[in-house]
């Protein structure tokens, strides 16, 4: 199972605020993301699952600022693709909060 971040930045918008490209990305996740858990995060959204379901997805969302009239989009991508055991967002946080 993978864990994978993203972060989906539309460029030359002429404003700071990215809130409403979140929210159209974050209801496009939502009717699209069947089988994967997520969280959206101050700085990203974290998705868990199949990789190759989550590359699928990751390709719809960055279409997304496209489709509200963007002309430039940037998005990172992080991979943790564990394969010697199951891992998941919320083992990741309980493995560290146990060291604590």
């Amino acid at each position: 199972m993978a864990v994978v971040e993203i972060s989906i930045v539309p460029l030359g918008t002429g404003s700071t605020s990215m809130s409403q490209y979140v929210a159209a990305c974050e209801k496009e996740l939502r009717e699209n993301s069947t089988g994967l858990k997520y969280e959206l995060t101050a700085m990203g959204t974290i998705i868990e699952g199949d990789l190759d379901q989550i590359i699928s997805l990751i390709r719809r969302l960055h279409e997304v600022p496209f489709r509200l009239g963007v002309a430039r989009v940037s998005t990172s991508i992080k991979i943790d693709d564990r394969r010697d055991k199951n891992s998941s967002i919320s083992q990741k946080v309980k493995s560290v909060q146990d060291l604590l």
